[in-house]
């Protein structure tokens, strides 16, 4: 099993930053990929904002490139999503994922508030 929690979200105004992290414990193979999904409020999908490999590989949503990035620890078991510039669309609860070996786990999430 892996657990995941997330922490970090708040609200801010438009234009100000956010840092949030994501901590994996459990049986985490060497092999994987971290990520990280908005749920927009109203909104039953989850949208992929960020992810990272293992071996670094990023990948962003068009609507945050230039704004966020995501990033891991040495140990590859934490991960951050640096939100730069923040904007009312970006509003929703932020969910880590990590997913390997066909499996998909997600935190409990963390909501971001952005408005004035």
């Amino acid at each position: 099993q892996v657990q995941l929690v997330e922490s970090g979200g708040g609200l801010v105004q438009p234009g100000e930053s956010l840092r949030l992290s994501c901590v994996a414990s459990g049986s985490i193979f060497r092999i994987n990929v971290m990520g990280w999904y908005r749920q927009a409020p109203g909104k039953k999908r989850r949208e992929l904002v960020a992810s990272i490999s293992n071996s670094g590989g990023t990948l962003y949503v068009d609507s945050v490139k230039g704004r966020f990035t995501v990033s891991r620890d040495n140990t590859g078991n934490t991960a951050y999503l640096q939100m730069n510039d923040l904007k009312p669309d970006d509003t929703g609860v932020y969910f880590c994922n990590l997913a390997q070996k066909a499996l998909n786990y997600w935190g409990e999430g963390t909501l971001v508030t952005v408005s004035s």
